[in-house]
Parts: C-alpha cells; sequence; structure tokens
C-alpha cells in the first residue's frame, strides 16, 4: 500500500508553435470534451463526479471530509493511523486478500491526508476496474482496525515520524502558529500518542466522520453510469456527521532550534477560504505573481520576491516561494524561504517587505495569470492530480469547476481584485514558523 501525507507539485514546461487558428480550435474542443465534467448527489447527499477521457487507466477515489482538523485533544494523529491503517483487514477481505488481489490486477491502492480530507484512491487498467473496485470499497467503509494490525505498524508509524521533511514540519508548525486548533492540528500523530490509538478511537472516529454528507465519489476515465453504481454500494452511514467547527485566525510565532546549519522559515497572513471563488482565484494569481520557483532547471527566478531577497542578500544562497493555501473557512498566504542562519534576518525582512507591498505591477500580474492558467491545465494532462482536483471541490463544495471553466475564471480575474488580495495581505497580523538554526530568525512582532 502507498501513503502519502503531502505532494509536491510537478512544473512540467510544453512549448508549442506553428498550429493555424483552425488546429488550436480543435484542440480546445477535444480539450473541453475530455476534461467535461459530470456530477450528481445522491438522496443521501454523496456527492458523485467523473470524467470519462478515455484514458486506458481508470481512478476512482472516496473521498471524506474527516482530515486533522476534525481531531479532537483526546484523538490527536487518528487521521495519521487511519492513513497508515488503509489497506489492513476489513469486515470483508484480509490484508493479504486486498494485497494480493490488487497486484493480480496490476492495480494499486492508496491513501492521502490533509487538513480537510482523507482519500482512498484505486488506479486501475479499465478492463480490471470492476475487481479493484470491490477491495476500494472495503477498504473505505468496512475497516475494523484490528489491535495486533495497528501493534505491527507501530515501526513504520515511528519511521514515517522520524523521516519528515524540513518542509512538512514548517509548514505544519505554520498551521500551528496561525491556527493553534482545528486547522492548526498537526497532520502527524505526536510522539507522545504512538501506540495510544485504540480500535474503539479509530472507529468511533471514522463512524462520526465517514458518512454520506461528509463524502464525495470521484472517477476519471470511469463510465458516469458504473461510478454511481459503485458509490450507491457503499457501505457509508446516512447522516450529516460531526459537525465542523470553524477554524479562528491567531497569528504568533511557533520555533523548533535544530543542529542543521540551514534555516527554514514561514510567514503568513490569513488568507481567503475556498467558498469565496473569486477572491482565492486572485490570491491564487498574487502567489504566482510574486513567484513560485524558478521555471529554468539551471536558471533562477525574476519574480518580484526573489528580487527582493536577492538584493538583500547579495551573493549568499537562499531560497524562496510564495505561499497560498486556502480551505473552506479560512485560508493562509505568505512565502516560505530558506537559507543559511547567518543571512535569515535580512532574507525573511525583505521577502515581508515584498509581501507587504500592498500591490503588484501589471506586468507581475499577466506573468501570474499565465503561470496558474498553464498550471490548471498540465494538472488536467494526469489522471491522479485531475482527480485529485475535482475531488477536493466535490467533497469540500458539492460542485466541480472543469479546468477550462476554471481558466475562462482567471480571465476573469482584474489587477484591481489581485491588488486588492494583495492590499488584504499587507494589513494582515503575521504568523512565524521557524525550523533549523534560528539565532537571527526574527519574531512576528519585530517584523512590519
Amino acid at each position: 500500500m502507498a501513503s502519502n501525507a503531502a505532494k509536491v507539485p510537478i512544473f512540467r514546461a510544453v512549448t508549442k508553435c506553428g498550429f493555424s487558428t483552425q488546429t488550436a480550435v480543435k484542440a480546445s474542443q477535444n480539450l473541453s470534451r475530455r476534461t467535461e465534467v459530470k456530477t450528481a448527489v445522491l438522496a443521501n447527499k454523496l456527492v458523485i463526479a467523473s470524467v470519462d477521457n478515455n484514458s486506458p487507466i481508470s481512478t476512482v477515489t472516496v473521498l471524506f471530509r474527516a482530515g486533522s482538523r476534525y481531531e479532537q485533544h483526546d484523538s490527536l494523529g487518528n487521521t495519521h493511523i487511519l492513513r497508515i491503517a488503509a489497506g489492513l483487514t476489513t469486515k470483508d477481505s484480509t490484508q493479504f486478500g486486498i494485497i494480493r488481489n490488487l497486484q493480480q490486477i496490476g492495480a494499486s491502492l492508496s491513501c492521502q491526508t490533509d487538513r480537510e480530507t482523507i482519500a482512498y484512491t484505486l488506479h486501475s487498467t479499465s478492463d480490471n476496474l470492476e475487481t479493484g473496485l470491490k477491495f476500494l470499497g472495503d477498504v473505505a467503509s468496512k475497516q475494523v482496525f484490528k489491535p495486533w494490525e495497528l501493534s505491527d505498524n507501530i515501526p513504520r508509524l515511528k519511521y514515517e515520524l522520524a523521516s519528515l521533511s524540513p518542509y512538512a514540519q514548517l509548514l505544519d508548525l505554520l498551521h500551528r502558529a496561525a491556527y493553534r486548533t482545528g486547522l492548526g492540528n498537526s497532520l502527524f500523530c505526536p510522539d507522545y500518542l504512538v501506540g495510544s490509538h485504540s480500535t474503539e478511537s479509530l472507529q468511533h472516529y471514522v463512524k462520526n466522520l465517514f458518512t454520506t454528507n461528509h463524502a464525495a465519489v470521484v472517477g476519471v476515465g470511469v463510465d458516469h453510469g458504473d461510478l454511481l453504481c459503485f458509490a450507491q454500494n457503499l457501505a457509508l452511514e446516512s447522516g450529516a456527521g460531526q459537525v465542523e467547527s470553524a477554524s479562528r485566525y491567531s497569528g504568533g510565532d511557533v520555533r523548533r532550534d535544530t543542529a542543521e546549519s540551514l534555516a527554514h522559515v514561514a510567514v503568513a497572513v490569513e488568507g481567503t477560504s475556498l467558498k469565496n471563488t473569486k477572491e482565492a482565484l486572485a490570491f491564487a494569481v498574487l502567489q504566482y505573481a510574486l513567484g513560485v520557483g524558478s521555471y529554468a532547471k539551471w536558471g533562477s527566478s525574476a519574480s518580484p520576491l526573489t528580487r527582493a531577497v536577492g538584493s538583500a542578500v547579495g551573493s549568499d544562497p537562499f531560497a524562496v516561494t510564495a505561499f497560498n493555501a486556502s480551505y473552506t473557512d479560512s485560508g493562509l498566504f505568505g512565502f516560505v524561504s530558506s537559507s543559511p542562519g547567518n543571512v535569515a534576518r535580512q532574507v525573511v525582512e525583505a521577502a515581508v517587505k515584498q509581501l507587504r507591498s500592498g500591490s503588484l505591477p501589471s506586468a507581475d500580474i499577466a506573468r501570474g495569470k499565465a503561470q496558474l492558467k498553464a498550471a490548471i491545465l498540465f494538472n488536467q494532462e494526469s489522471n491522479s492530480t485531475l482527480a485529485e482536483d475535482i475531488g477536493t471541490q466535490a467533497v469540500l463544495l458539492g460542485s466541480v469547476l472543469s479546468g477550462p471553466a476554471a481558466v475562462s475564471a482567471v480571465n476573469s480575474i482584474t489587477d484591481a481584485e489581485v491588488n486588492a488580495a494583495a492590499n488584504k495581505v499587507k494589513s494582515g497580523k503575521l504568523s512565524v514558523a521557524a525550523i533549523g538554526k534560528l539565532a537571527h530568525v526574527p519574531y512576528s512582532d519585530q517584523l512590519t
């Protein structure tokens, strides 16, 4: 079983030239057909979304609004354990049976968690999809959490905690600084709770949150009618499930000193929620306009954020990228940086000054829109990222915006709307998270 706590976006550049207008129109029409999203909502409030793009590989995902934000003080780490437990014995299938049968048909089953969702995903050849769906349904809706199997996976849990990257830890600390509870809950099991999660506590968590009102089923390369039949037969309880409590943005500092020579720092203010689509797109454009890294393998970014930091530190090495995360009721917007500890103050202060500038030139906004549109369309070319995209929209918003529709929405964003988002960032209260060599890293109240 493969399990992922976080994914790094893949950048892919494609250059095309010499196409006639007629060819471009046909290509656009073909893209629209390949990315047409069909949606339905069952009587029990389960959301279904599919894209039948005639791919030889079918991807089906069952998602639940049951991420780490729903954990209470006595259930911290539950989502990490659930991710590891994906593929263990269920009511109808043994662990050995799940693994062997999926291997026999060349399929894979994975579980991914974030702060709002848990997603169980099956990848299978289309001709073996029916067999694979049986085991996806078992893993997603018929868990039993046998105590001895949970105990057998404690070494794996310890390994995952010991091998967390500084970047994963940094974003965890940033959310803790910004929200404290709810969205501030860690994606990972606290060290002091390793081995303490019981069958009863996991079953209670699943019973309260793995309900039809909290769920969505999405498919790519799947017939919509077949997906409906699968969704209707899932062993999920109907009902509202646990009520989501709003996360209040607080701001502040969380720091963790380590022995390494680098300082990794994340600074953010409160952004916007996914439910405000127009503003969420404006913040997404602002992120790309500020800069999300180099687009050339051996080159450096010419973005405002990189230029500002480069001018401050001279020839010293550094890396900086804009950061944007939107959730159902809030969001974070800022930057993430890495540098030698002795120049961390200059890096952070220069990046904050650029972040607080309040407006951007039209040329940078145009570049940001172009890069965002390219990123949206690149995601449409992979079944995995396409399923992840429409799945997140379906389970959190109850509706799905297709790739071409999203591009059209980005085109409608004006410079004034992007600069309004920038002005919101300018006046926001800072949250600062840092890990590494932190002697020279400023605190939030030392930054303006």
